[in-house]
């Protein structure tokens, strides 16, 4: 460190007593500062420059008077009152979130299409720790530095000029009993997905009423919200390929513990979700469903045989040490085929070191890097939908 010297000090206090003499007259007379270079401007009686606009609220071109300053949407994204009776809006995407409040209003004739995100904040079937109903919250705040109207050199596209994304904040939800909570989310994002897209595209949807439909994308959100959101796209394509980036199995079946008050298991979790989808039919056969990321323990080998039974294959996240993400998004891609797809992504299964902020964080997982890399090569599947789940901002410091 520089140690200042009474000389040193005086020069700083010269320098600084000059700036104050230059200023001076703006700060006792409003008086405009004249700036080479700079063609001069008219200021009026309060020191303002004149405001020459239609809107004087507008911003970089983007504000308007209907605008809702200050809301944080997703990327930026355009608000929208989706669950409200006076939305006639057509939109090509859309972020929805989950709010903890006590009713669920009737979702209005909206047209929507390609991808809805929607917000789910639910961790009351976490079995560590919670903190994961506060991540559609956390997402959006994320995201304040991207914008769905920049242009993204990887992917070498520009979302905005191919969707019209709006962000409908959250379904309300309830806080205190799961089984109503999981049925507002199935029964919000089963709304959303009935909706005919704005727009319709060559080829044949991958729909059983030969219709496009919207894609949705949910923020939760603890893990169990996958089980009903994969209800609702059941009932618009039938069972699909479930890509899980993940670092736990999520198959575990019900276990009857010692005094447990469940005499046939516990309820549906974030753990065991798969096994009632399996159970229901929503997953596609064959053996058609893959695990992407797994390194977090498991009971015994007997979870792995129960696995492969409920449809599922595995890579491991050390697997990117012997065949590189492109090893791994081959095996994605043989896995599915050319069934419809949904995507859930779990964030624990990036390293801690990259994102701390989860419930049950296990070292070891991908960088942001390589998951990129990975989800970049999937491009060209039939995705029908998609979340990314277990997001706790409170959780960003060791358990």
């Amino acid at each position: 460190m520089r140690t200042l010297t009474p000389h040193r000090t005086r020069q700083r206090l010269v320098s600084i007593l000059a700036i104050f003499n230059v200023l001076s007259p703006v700060f006792t007379q409003q008086t405009p500062i004249r700036v080479a270079g700079i063609n001069d401007i008219s200021y009026d009686a309060k020191g303002y420059p004149p405001l020459p606009l239609t809107n004087p609220w507008a911003s970089y071109g983007r504000g308007s008077l209907s605008s809702w300053n200050g809301l944080i949407t997703f990327a930026h994204t355009e608000p929208l009152k989706c669950f409200d009776p006076d939305q006639d809006t057509k939109y090509d995407a859309a972020i929805l979130g989950m709010r903890d409040i006590n009713s669920l209003k009737p979702l209005t004739d909206l047209w929507i299409s390609i991808i809805i995100p929607l917000g789910a904040p639910f961790d009351t079937a976490t079995s560590y720790r919670p903190g994961a109903r506060f991540g559609p919250n956390g997402i959006r705040q994320g995201s304040r530095t991207s914008r769905v109207v920049d242009f993204d050199p990887a992917m070498k596209i520009k979302i905005a000029d191919h969707l019209d994304v709006v962000d409908c904040g959250d379904v309300p939800m309830v806080k205190i009993d799961n089984s109503v909570a999981l049925k507002q989310i199935e029964d919000a994002h089963a709304k959303l997905l009935s909706h005919t897209s704005a727009r319709t595209y060559e080829g044949k949807s991958l729909a059983k009423d030969g219709k496009f439909h919207p894609r949705i994308l949910t923020l939760g959100g603890d893990h169990t919200i996958t089980f009903p959101l994969l209800r609702g796209i059941a009932q618009v394509y039938g069972p699909v390929s479930v890509i899980h980036f993940d670092s736990h199995l999520d198959t575990w079946k019900p276990r009857q513990w010692e005094g447990s008050p469940w005499p046939e298991g516990e309820p549906v979790n974030h753990g065991s979700y798969f096994y009632y989808a399996h159970k229901e039919g929503l997953l596609a056969s064959n053996n058609t469903n893959i695990h992407v990321g797994l390194r977090g323990p498991i009971y015994d080998w007997g979870d792995y045989e129960d696995d492969y039974k409920f449809g599922f294959v595995i890579s491991h996240a050390e697997d990117i040490e012997e065949v590189g993400w492109k090893g791994i998004v081959k095996k994605i891609r043989d896995t599915v085929g050319d069934n419809p797809v949904y995507i859930t992504v779990d964030i624990d299964v990036l390293d801690p070191g990259s994102a701390p902020a989860t419930g049950t964080p296990e070292i070891g997982g991908f960088t942001t890097r390589e998951f990129k890399k990975i989800l970049q090569g999937l491009a060209g599947l039939k995705i029908v939908g998609a979340d990314i789940v277990e997001v706790a901002p409170g959780s960003s410091k060791p358990p």
